[in-house]
């Protein structure tokens, strides 16, 4: 699937979007929680690509989801999961710690709420290849080689999401057929192969791409703070063959973002987003509020899926009170620029805007 011929923004971004059989090089990103079938329908239908994160997703959830889609869309989707990682090291005292801690944000936290288990993951692998979606996507790490292989036999896609140099060549190498560069703008959760590492290894969209643009020969998709069309014409010539674009569509109806959340991205500063690993272990930008403040002299958050399970109370809390103090918000640095329209009608204003730019940029 290169596209190393091409060498301008428009042949490249045509070139990938034929392949993939869609209009507009423009892709949902796969946001867990956050993609209901309406969103990738409206953006699909009006040319880009629809996503699912399917990270919470049991095998039947993830049919019934691509079912739904399918019903309403002659368009193309991509379906999303994490790299499990190894099982988290349990601390019965960090956990105590938490859980006190959390009791001045919500309800009592039971002790077992930490024991929240994921869907099974090669339960949820082997349901993704029974959807035949256009796209499977990766973050956190890369599949299993006989997973690889599985999806290459079936003629399906592989995106492997990556925020550093160093995890783009190790993708391509598993096989990866494109790479999606996250900056560190980006909202909700970094896709860091290493956890651990994710802290000191933050890299910008900007930087970014171009760098990984010349280390692999596969197409790159750049994803994290692009919402508007100067970002996805500066992400076509550094290098890029198309957009991913999370935060930047919540604002549309068809989201069914919470009334509150919905409100806030509108008012949210690039400087108002904060890396935190406060709501589930793992680093994530989300909308800086008093629990994230808080939680900066807290007790350690426990590992990942550990802490989503002590939080899952006062986030269900807060969602049902409209409490924004406490409520989790996954939010890239471009939140502001996000539009309360039609989801279609933003994705096919922002190509043609775009696409005005790259023209106009390409005459002077």
């Amino acid at each position: 699937m290169s596209d190393r011929k091409h060498s301008s923004p428009f042949a490249r971004a045509k070139a990938f979007s034929d392949h993939l059989g869609i209009r507009l090089p423009i892709l949902l990103a796969p946001m867990a929680g956050a993609c209901p079938p309406s969103l990738s329908i409206a953006v699909a239908n009006a040319g880009g690509l629809g996503a699912c994160g399917a990270l919470l997703m049991k095998p039947n959830e993830i049919a019934a989801w691509s079912a739904e889609f399918r019903a309403k869309s002659q368009g193309a989707f991509q379906l999303n999961l994490w790299i499990r990682g190894p099982r988290p090291a349990r601390d019965p005292q960090l956990e105590q710690r938490q859980r006190e801690f959390l009791a001045n944000w919500g309800p009592s936290v039971p002790p077992e709420a930490g024991d929240m288990m994921l869907p099974d993951f090669d339960a949820q692998c082997q349901a993704m290849l029974g959807a035949a979606p256009k796209v499977i996507s990766s973050i956190m790490g890369v599949y299993p080689r006989s997973f690889i292989a599985e999806l290459k036999a079936r003629g399906i896609l592989w995106f492997a999401t990556a925020t550093t140099v160093a995890e783009a060549r190790l993708a391509e190498d598993a096989g990866a057929d494109v790479i999606v560069a996250q900056g560190m703008e980006a909202g909700g959760h970094r896709g860091a192969f290493d956890a651990e590492q994710a802290d000191g290894q933050i890299v910008g969209l900007l930087a970014l791409v171009p760098q990984v643009v010349d280390a692999v020969s596969v197409p790159v998709v750049a994803t994290g703070g692009i919402a508007d069309p100067r970002g996805i014409a500066a992400a076509l010539i550094l290098g890029a063959s198309a957009v991913q674009i999370g935060t930047g569509l919540l604002r549309a109806p068809e989201a069914m973002a919470h009334p509150v959340y919905a409100e806030k991205l509108e008012r949210t500063e690039a400087h108002e987003t904060v890396v935190t690993r406060a709501f589930t272990g793992r680093p994530g930008r989300a909308i800086a509020n008093a629990y994230t403040r808080a939680a900066l002299d807290g007790p350690a958050p426990a590992p990942y899926p550990v802490q989503r399970g002590l939080t899952a109370a006062m986030r269900d809390s807060a969602r049902k009170q409209g409490d924004a103090d406490r409520m989790q918000m996954w939010a890239g640095q471009a939140a502001k620029l996000a539009r309360a329209e039609p989801a279609g009608s933003i994705v096919q204003q922002l190509w043609e805007d775009t696409s005005q730019l790259l023209t106009t940029s390409a005459k002077s």
